[in-house]
């Protein structure tokens, strides 16, 4: 579990197994076989050395998410200990579809998303793009609007998205157990 609370932006530097460079996570307390935050995906830690991570990444995670496939910056967090704050939202990791981001500007985001997740995108709903906790603003049709402050367009790779970008969404939990017990 995550919170959606970003630690650190890394870099994805090689692709097979993927190595990420991790800037300033902490990784005293990181072992092998532990979860990571990747971009907002649930991944494995398989090999560890100073700043650097590595993590093996199946061809269905590739295909269910995006930003992995190639270098580039990357939102970091390291997984909930029990006790441990809850600052965001519970957050799984298992992204749930891949968005497309439709606008960006001073801190307004507007992204559509995949037709069978729209149904669980809430106003004032909770929502992870890209594995940041977020809060919707508006709900129209099959797209969501969210307000990004200026902390958290420095502290994540948020800020430097662009009309057409794809993005990593996962729904609120909540959300999603609550429409399963209703589809029963």
């Amino acid at each position: 579990m995550f919170t959606g609370i970003v630690q650190a932006i890394g870099r994805i530097e090689k692709l097979k197994p993927l190595q990420v460079a991790t800037g300033r996570l902490p990784l005293a307390d990181v072992r092998i076989g532990d979860s990571i935050s990747v971009q907002g995906c649930c991944l494995t830690v398989v090999k560890k050395a100073k700043d650097r991570l590595w993590f093996d990444v199946s061809k269905e995670s590739l295909c269910v998410t995006a930003g992995l496939d190639r270098p580039g910056k990357v939102n970091l967090e390291k997984s909930l200990g029990l006790g441990d704050k809850l600052g965001g939202h519970l957050v799984t990791g298992h992204v749930d579809g891949v968005g497309v981001v439709l606008k960006h500007l001073n801190g307004f985001l507007r992204v559509k998303v995949p037709k069978e997740l729209s149904r669980y995108v809430a106003r004032k709903g909770s929502i992870c793009i890209d594995g940041v906790s977020l809060t919707v603003n508006r709900v129209k049709g099959s797209s969501f609007e969210v307000n990004l402050i200026p902390h958290t367009l420095q502290v994540t790779t948020l800020g430097r998205l662009a009309r057409g970008d794809a993005v990593n969404l996962e729904i609120d939990l909540v959300a999603r157990y609550v429409a399963r017990l209703l589809d029963v």
